[in-house]
C-alpha cells in the first residue's frame, strides 16, 4: 500500500493584490494579475477546486469575477467583512472535506499568520508565488482522471440539489425518493484503476481503514482471484455523481472480508455507503458465506464505523489497530425505496 501524498483538495483566494492586482473599493479599475486566469483554469483541469475568501463588497466582486471569465470557477464563495478563519472553516465544512486539504493564497501577511495560528494544518501561500504554484507537488496530482477533470462541475451539481432539498417542503426521505437514485455497483476493469487509487488517496472521512493503493497495487489485486475490486456509481434527476465508491474484498472458501470500502464525501448525504453494505450482504448471503469487514480508526473516519453497526455488523476480534466485523445475513433488511442498484456483476437491477 502507498503513502498517501499532502496533495490539496480546495485552493482558496484572496482578490485584492492577490487574484487581482488593485483593491477593488478604492482604486477605479483592478486587473487580473499575470498568469492568474491560467493558474485557474490549469488548477480546475486538474480537479483541484477553488474558492474565494476577501474581505470585500460581495456583489462587485462576483461582478468583477464574472467579466474576467472566471466567476463559475470558485465554489461556496465567502465575500464579506467577516474573519477568513471563519470563511475557511465554512468553505471545507461545505465542502465536506478536512482543512489539512485546503491551501489559502493572500498578499497579506497578517491574514496568513490568523490563519496559521488558528489551523496550522491549512497550506499558506503568498500572492507572489501565484507564479509557481502549479510547479508545487501539493498542486500536482500523480493521475489526472476523467472524474477529476469535471470534479467541480459534479460539485456545482451537489449545489443545485441542496439548494432543491432546503427548498423542498417535505422530510428528507420524499426528497431523496425525488431524485431518482440509481447506483450502480461494477467489477474494476484496468480503465478503472487511477479512478480507483485516486478515491484511496483522496477520501479519508468516508473510508474504513485508511488504507491507500496506487494504481500499480491495485492492478495486481485486479489479476488476484483471490480478491474482488468493486466500484460504485451514481445518477440522479440533476445528473452524474461519477465513480464515488469503492470496496475491496478478499475472497476465502467460507468468508468474503472487505478489506477496504469507501465513499466519497460528495456522496455523504445521500446514505450510498449504507445502500453498497447491504448490497454486499445480500450478496455474500447468495454466495453462502460470511462476511467479515477490517475496520482501522483515523481521525477522519468514526462515520463509517457508526455506518457499519447500522447495517449489522458487529465486532468479532481484533488484531492490534484492526477491528474484524462480521454481518449477521439474519438482519438484512430491503434496500430502501429511494434508490434502484443496478449490479453489472449480475446485469439485473433490486429495487427492494
Amino acid at each position: 500500500m502507498s503513502g498517501s501524498p499532502n496533495t490539496v483538495k480546495c485552493l482558496v483566494w484572496d482578490l485584492d493584490h492577490t487574484l487581482w492586482e488593485g483593491v477593488l473599493l478604492e482604486d477605479a479599475a483592478v486587473t487580473l494579475r499575470p498568469g492568474v486566469a491560467d493558474v485557474i483554469r490549469t488548477l480546475d483541469e486538474r480537479g483541484i477546486l477553488q474558492s474565494v475568501a476577501s474581505r470585500n463588497d460581495r456583489d462587485l466582486a462576483m461582478q468583477t469575477l464574472e467579466r474576467f471569465g472566471l466567476r463559475d470557477y470558485f465554489l461556496h464563495t465567502q465575500i464579506h467583512w467577516n474573519a477568513k478563519v471563519s470563511s475557511l472553516e465554512s468553505i471545507a465544512g461545505s465542502l465536506n472535506i478536512g482543512l489539512d486539504a485546503m491551501a489559502f493564497i493572500d498578499d497579506d501577511s497578517f491574514e496568513r499568520d490568523c490563519i496559521q495560528h488558528a489551523h496550522p494544518e491549512i497550506l499558506c501561500l503568498d500572492a507572489e508565488e501565484v507564479a509557481y504554484l502549479l510547479t508545487r507537488s501539493e498542486f500536482m496530482p500523480a493521475v489526472i482522471t476523467a472524474d477529476a477533470r469535471v470534479r467541480r462541475l459534479r460539485y456545482q451539481s451537489e449545489i443545485e440539489r441542496t439548494r432543491a432539498a432546503e427548498a423542498f417542503d417535505g422530510p428528507p426521505e420524499a426528497f431523496l425518493a425525488r431524485l431518482g437514485m440509481v447506483l450502480t455497483v461494477f467489477p474494476a476493469e484496468a480503465h478503472d484503476l487511477a479512478r480507483a487509487s485516486e478515491l484511496t488517496v483522496r477520501t479519508h472521512q468516508l473510508n474504513t481503514t485508511g488504507r491507500t493503493y496506487s494504481r500499480e497495487e491495485l492492478e495486481t489485486l485486479l489479476r488476484s482471484p483471490r480478491h474482488l475490486l468493486l466500484m460504485a456509481a451514481l445518477e440522479d434527476r440533476y445528473g452524474q455523481y461519477g465513480t464515488i465508491g469503492l470496496a475491496l474484498i478478499e475472497k476465502a472458501e467460507t468468508t468474503w472480508t472487505i478489506k477496504l470500502l469507501l465513499m466519497s464525501c460528495r456522496v455523504a448525504t445521500r446514505g450510498a455507503g449504507s445502500v453498497l453494505i447491504q448490497h454486499l450482504r445480500g450478496l455474500a448471503k447468495k454466495r453462502g458465506v460470511r462476511l467479515l469487514a477490517d475496520f482501522i480508526e483515523t481521525p477522519h473516519n468514526r462515520q463509517m464505523l457508526v455506518t457499519y453497526r447500522f447495517a449489522g455488523f458487529r465486532e468479532r476480534e481484533r488484531h492490534g489497530p484492526v477491528a474484524i466485523l462480521e454481518s449477521d445475513h439474519d438482519t438484512i433488511p430491503p434496500l430502501p425505496d429511494h434508490v434502484v442498484v443496478i449490479d453489472r456483476c449480475l446485469a439485473t437491477p433490486s429495487h427492494s
